[in-house]
């Protein structure tokens, strides 16, 4: 476990309403629902103080209250899970964190490498840190795969949807696989929901445009490995079950 010298709150935010996938934190993958085994995951980095999952539906803290996590009740007005990060850092109880722990909800798969890469980001001196791994060709022109370009000091550039051909690269060393996970200080998390909106954040349906158009400085650790699957599509969701069984198999040989 990593060692900090500030307090450290991992929030899993598990928005009930997504338009792709129905009750998205509620689907089951061999038996176990997607919240619960995205909070299993946290659980097992060992990289913060405590956990919180942030969810505007009953159900899903319903679904992670036997793991002893704690979960809170966010509005429903929220459009990203920043601004419903930020509504758990309001209460009271959290006042004296200084550092925060995005995993988003849909990332079971998340490797260890790359959350704590992103805190280590933060160590660096970014106001966000977050995680990429390399682009596959076969991702290059898809359009449900974010996309991250890095310059040379690690810092990110840009992130899109399109294809890679499709946007100008000046002084960049990469372009990458851009994966779900943040590390925030907390000042960076209250200034980012302060901003007004950004266009482009809405229109590419990607959150972190606007802290990026706004001067807010984003560092990316590269992780070295193959892109874990995230699950935001029925699709999604069947491939999710083929690799939970594929692990099951390999643990049970090698067992």
């Amino acid at each position: 476990m990593l060692v900090w010298a500030v307090r450290v709150l991992t929030i899993i935010p598990a928005r009930i309403g997504s338009s792709r996938l129905p009750e998205k934190p509620l689907s089951i993958i061999c038996g176990e629902p997607l919240a619960h085994l995205v909070t299993r995951k946290a659980l097992e980095f060992a990289l913060s103080d405590e956990i919180v999952v942030a969810s505007d539906d009953d159900r899903v803290l319903d679904v992670v209250r036997p793991l002893g996590i704690r979960g809170v009740k966010t509005s429903q007005l929220h459009r990203s899970g920043t601004e419903r990060i930020a509504e758990v850092l309001a209460l009271p109880e959290y006042a004296s964190v200084d550092l925060v722990l995005n995993v988003q909800g849909d990332q079971p798969f998340l490797p260890f490498e790359a959350a704590q890469g992103a805190l280590h980001q933060l160590e660096a001196g970014f106001g966000i840190g977050t995680a990429a791994v390399p682009l596959s060709e076969v991702d290059v022109s898809n359009r449900n795969i974010v996309k991250v370009a890095i310059d040379r000091c690690g810092e990110a550039r840009h992130f899109w949807r399109g294809p890679v051909g499709g946007v100008k690269l000046d002084a960049v060393m990469g372009v990458f696989h851009h994966l779900g996970v943040y590390a925030y200080t907390r000042e960076s998390v209250l200034e980012w929901v302060r901003l007004p909106d950004c266009v482009e954040e809405f229109s590419q349906q990607l959150e972190q445009l606007r802290p990026l158009r706004n001067g807010i400085s984003i560092g990316v650790e590269v992780v070295q490995c193959v892109a874990p699957l995230a699950v935001d599509t029925p699709s999604d969701l069947r491939r999710a079950q083929v690799v939970r069984e594929q692990t099951s198999e390999q643990s049970r040989k090698s067992a």
